[in-house]
């Protein structure tokens, strides 16, 4: 028999290794699932066309479950991978599940810091500490009002809008997720790091 093309992503590790950016369903709405309802699984895949993607996220629709996982029939047809089609059996297991057809009961995390940000690529490519933010009054719906720096950044640094990106929360929190428990805090609030190296509030 032909091995197949394709394989089945562990998104628990993916999920595991990027928190703040990749969504995975909690076991709260997993265990709800049932025959009938859906599940998205990524299948990687290795392909000798320069244009084709390193996987496929599509949905399966669950026949049924048991101890060893889930069994159902794939309910799209791949665009790329060519020994997989529409209506084909499939067996996955609950680490490879992103995605479901039901209202997750947990809020998630990923959508908690989508909002975006502006922040230094000294923090975000470079890899040094956030050393100084604030939040000021947000510019649109998707801008969560923070600016982030290491607070080291010269005028002229500053001045070059090649040296800021704009990204979501969960991006900079990546790379550095030692501010976490103060992004909550008021438009208005200024942070940046006392004699210990702590980020206190500016007065």
């Amino acid at each position: 028999m032909e091995e197949e093309s394709w394989q089945l992503e562990n998104a628990q590790k993916i999920a595991d290794e990027f928190p703040y950016t990749f969504y995975k369903p909690s076991p709260q709405v997993i265990d709800q699932l049932e025959p009938g309802n859906q599940a998205k699984l990524i299948f990687s895949f290795e392909s000798d066309d320069p244009e084709a993607p390193q996987a496929e996220r599509m949905w399966v629709e669950i026949a049924g479950r048991s101890e060893d996982g889930f069994s159902g029939y794939l309910d799209n047809d791949p665009a790329y991978i060519k020994d997989l089609k529409h209506r084909d059996p499939l067996k996955f297991k609950e680490c490879h599940i992103i995605d479901t057809d039901l209202k997750d009961p947990v809020p998630s995390i990923t959508e908690k810091y989508i909002k975006r940000c502006f922040v230094t690529n000294n923090v975000l490519y470079e890899g040094e500490p956030v050393g100084y933010l604030y939040r000021e009054a947000p510019d649109d719906e998707t801008d969560s009002g923070w600016r982030l720096s290491t607070g080291l950044e010269s005028e002229e640094y500053m001045d070059d809008a090649d040296n800021i990106s704009y990204v979501s929360l969960g991006a900079v929190l990546r790379v550095d997720d030692s501010f976490v428990d103060i992004l909550d805090s008021d438009i208005g609030v200024e942070f940046g790091l006392d004699e210990s190296g702590k980020l206190v509030v500016i007065e």
